[in-house]
């Protein structure tokens, strides 16, 4: 459904009395550039003479039952020199599970610290560019992870409170003490309690969580490859994505304290999350989705179109959301996998989220609320924008499969067709084989496509495909793709860099110390020449064909369901083919069946609603004297997907 333009504004403009007030503070706040000049802040503040301290915030949850609150370790960079000027500063803020197991970033820092317990390397280059630009840096170990007290639960109410608690103590509202069992306490008198939250997959979970609190004070949350519902991060619609659950992620990320108090959390986490696929109240609690009208902050989201980690679904439904509530946001989408824009689009980024938390934090009226909403990755470095996300344009288009000369070589176009299609679920084989074989019959699925476009078309957003399919046992598997057919080179987002490789030169983004080094290693991008590029995908279990939890399938009978594609934009340039196959197991990305089962496609009851710019005239145009599909061949696509991580936040 179209987005009112009413709320497809990238900026909703504060008040003037507050904007006002914006301006005052952020002129007292930091030096910036010369007069006349675009605000910016400037890096006049000694890195290395920062104060680095520690703070233990009070959570109010007892989640280890230990009969005391849980406390979070909150690591701390900050100039001096603003205090010393009883000028107040405000806070980047990065909560993580990954400070100590795991590190942060394609180089896997992790936090260290002196004899007296302070930070001495904070992981990735926010503390070295921010803070001698007038911010104060800040490391929130989560629940049950690295220095603080507490058991983690994956995305739940220890989690998201745990990141708000400091939140909120950086606003004046929650206690927080000088050590991990002391009575001492830490105010946060240095700040104005303006707060952006930033992160990467786990990190960046947090912040869409805290950001559905509605908790004043955070302003803007910049989420890199996030969740958005820890379901969506498990399972499709009943098939389940990954062999395991929350509990094991959770032991992943326990500290030692915390393992040995939180078996009755994992507990919990096995049982609110059974691998039969069916919604309990335990997803309910992690879907932050259905509150995002309770957001306040400004969104900058970043996303890898070719993400199989998160999957994309993921940001597809949280800007939807957000744009219904009218939330201030951007959006940059890459052609890679699960990658931190700092390693696919360096200097780019770090000036644009310069500017961002200028805007955002400091009140700068520096433009970037008047620049285009989208940056899209249409090639390998290559860039476009959009007014808006998506463009204003856009409209659904229903597609229809229709049957060829051969079985499972299908057409794809506007009008109904009848007819049916068979195929046996066959998990061995993924969307890479699926696609190589879409000209030639073949059991495992079933394809259907346009002939060559004579016009370029553009998929902007959200699709759905409709399915109505008659298994022969109790249980199956769907999945379906949208395809572009046609020779490219693409970031090669199934390799081990998922599209990125690292090189060996490095570059520095803000100050040093000898124990926190603002040095990276520099990347490029990893390209792959291509016959076909799968542009979205969904799954679905048959038997969630009535609700959201599953039930046994009765061979013989047909069963309609409706499968979500993940969000994306893509241009199918003149001369390629669009197509839509639809099959079983897709192997790697969603586990089999209990059984294998045969699958009977009506085509008379099955559809793709695709969001194209231009609605279905744009199709029908693009698709007009199209010439017949090719002869029969085998199409190089990129390899067959690698295994997937089970954890969302380990880096490429």
């Amino acid at each position: 459904m179209p987005i009112p333009v009413s709320h497809m504004r990238f900026m909703t403009w504060r008040s003037l009395a507050t904007a006002a007030v914006a301006a005052l503070m952020a002129a007292l706040l930091v030096p910036v550039a010369a007069h006349g000049a675009t605000r910016q802040s400037t890096p006049v503040y000694s890195y290395a003479n920062a104060i680095r301290e520690s703070v233990w915030v009070d959570t109010g949850l007892d989640g280890d039952s230990d009969g005391r609150h849980d406390r979070v370790a909150v690591d701390i960079v900050r100039p001096r020199e603003p205090a010393r000027q009883g000028h107040k500063i405000p806070v980047i803020m990065d909560a993580s599970p990954y400070y100590s197991c795991c590190g942060r970033g394609n180089e896997s820092q992790k936090k260290t610290y002196d004899a007296n317990g302070h930070v001495v390397q904070m992981p990735l280059f926010y503390d070295n560019y921010f803070v001698p630009r007038g911010y104060a840096f800040v490391g929130v170990d989560l629940a049950g992870t690295n220095r603080s007290d507490g058991c983690v639960d994956v995305g739940g109410r220890s989690d998201i409170l745990s990141a708000k608690a400091v939140v909120d103590w950086l606003n004046g509202r929650a206690r927080a003490y000088t050590t991990r069992t002391g009575t001492a306490t830490a105010r946060a008198g240095w700040t104005n309690g303006r707060t952006g939250m930033i992160g990467k997959s786990w990190d960046g979970t947090i912040a869409n969580g805290v950001a559905a609190t509605g908790v004043k004070g955070l302003r803007t949350i910049v989420p890199i490859s996030a969740i958005s519902s820890w379901y969506d991060y498990y399972f499709a619609k009943g098939a389940p994505l990954y062999d395991s659950g929350p509990d094991w992620l959770s032991g992943y990320v326990d500290s030692p304290d915390a393992r040995a108090k939180c078996a009755a959390v994992q507990g919990k986490l096995v049982d609110g999350a059974p691998r039969t696929g069916d919604w309990t109240p335990l997803w309910t609690e992690r879907d932050y989705v259905k509150d995002a009208a309770k957001v306040k902050a400004s969104v900058f989201l970043v996303h890898g179109m070719q993400d199989l980690n998160v999957r994309t679904k993921n940001f597809g439904q949280w800007w939807d959301a957000l744009a219904r509530n009218g939330v201030e946001r951007k959006i940059w989408l890459s052609q890679t996998g699960h990658v931190d824009p700092f390693d696919f689009r360096r200097s780019a980024w770090v000036d644009t989220l310069h500017r961002w938390f200028d805007h955002e934090l400091l009140g700068y009226d520096n433009g970037i609320g008047h620049e285009p909403m989208a940056d899209i990755e249409r090639h390998p470095d290559q860039w476009a924008t959009s007014a808006v996300w998506p463009p204003r344009t856009t409209g659904a288009a229903t597609l229809r499969p229709g049957a060829g000369a051969r079985p499972g070589v299908g057409t794809l176009g506007l009008v109904r067709r009848s007819g049916t299609e068979t195929f046996t679920d066959d998990p061995g084989h993924s969307e890479t084989d699926w696609a190589a074989d879409i000209d030639r019959p073949t059991t495992d699925k079933a394809g259907f496509t346009t002939g060559p476009l004579t016009r370029d078309l553009r998929l902007s957003g959200s699709s759905t495909v409709t399915v109505t399919a008659t298994p022969t046992t109790s249980t199956a598997h769907l999945s379906a793709v949208l395809v572009e057919f046609g020779q490219d080179n693409i970031r090669d987002y199934a390799g081990s860099g998922e599209g990125v490789n690292t090189l060996t030169d490095r570059t520095c983004w803000g100050a040093s110390t000898a124990g926190d080094n603002s040095c990276y290693k520099v990347t490029g991008a990893a390209v792959t020449g291509v016959g076909q590029t799968v542009l979205s995908r969904s799954w679905a279990g048959l038997g969630n064909h009535a609700s959201d939890r599953g039930v046994p399938l009765t061979p013989g009978k047909a069963y309609t369901i409706t499968l979500d594609l993940a969000a994306t934009d893509h241009v199918v340039p003149k001369g390629h083919r669009l197509a839509l196959i639809v099959a079983g197991t897709d192997k790697d990305l969603i586990d089999p069946p209990s059984t294998t089962p045969t699958l009977t496609l009506d085509l008379s009851r099955t559809s793709a609603r695709v969001p194209l710019v231009g609605g279905a005239d744009a199709f029908e145009r693009a698709t007009a004297g199209s010439a017949a599909a090719p002869a029969a061949s085998v199409l190089d696509g990129v390899r067959a997907p690698h295994t997937i991580h089970r954890v969302p936040g380990e880096d490429h």
